[in-house]
């Protein structure tokens, strides 16, 4: 049993992430081993995603205070809430890749930046690709007219050398 101080500090805290957050995603994790939860969690760590178990009251008051409408009251099993302050893609990305291996892990919905996500939106956001893939694809086009410049002017160059060659040929 937790004392009222302690609930306290975990408010405050759940506060902080959600105002810094980019992302948020609720799960219902009712049924997941112990395995399972400990090999999501670690996925999450490693992308800088805090995932945490609390009361829904306690994330209530804390969704109130950090000023974002969502009642979690509503959603049903036990909850498990990522939140995410570098990516908006990748917490729903690891637990809708979780949730296909595992049927116990369900994903009920989220937040995105300030606005509330249905489960099907966070499904959907899961299978965008991630801002990394996005800038590479970004500095490729950038890239692409750059490089058929330099083909074209090699190209140029490669002919005007073959044609000194074949005169040079010709000459002997």
């Amino acid at each position: 049993m937790q004392t009222k101080q302690q609930k306290k500090v975990i408010v405050q805290d759940l506060v902080e992430k959600l105002k810094n957050s980019k992302a948020v995603v609720f799960s219902d994790f009712k049924g997941l081993g112990v395995k399972d939860m400990t090999r999501l969690r670690r996925e999450l760590r490693a992308e800088g995603i805090d995932f945490k178990v609390i009361k829904k009251t306690l994330i209530n008051i804390a969704l109130k205070e950090a000023k974002l409408e969502n009642d979690v009251k509503e959603m049903e099993g036990q909850l498990a809430i990522a939140v995410s302050n570098q990516d908006e893609v990748q917490a729903a990305k690891i637990i809708a890749t979780a949730s296909k291996t595992n049927e116990n892990l369900k994903i009920l919905g989220g937040i995105l930046g300030t606005k509330n996500i249905t489960k099907e939106e966070v499904m959907a956001l899961s299978k965008l690709p991630s801002k990394e893939e996005l800038l590479a694809k970004f500095v490729g086009s950038i890239n692409a007219p750059v490089s058929g410049f330099v083909n074209v002017l090699a190209g140029n160059l490669r002919s005007l050398v073959q044609v000194l060659k074949a005169v040079a040929d010709n000459k002997q």
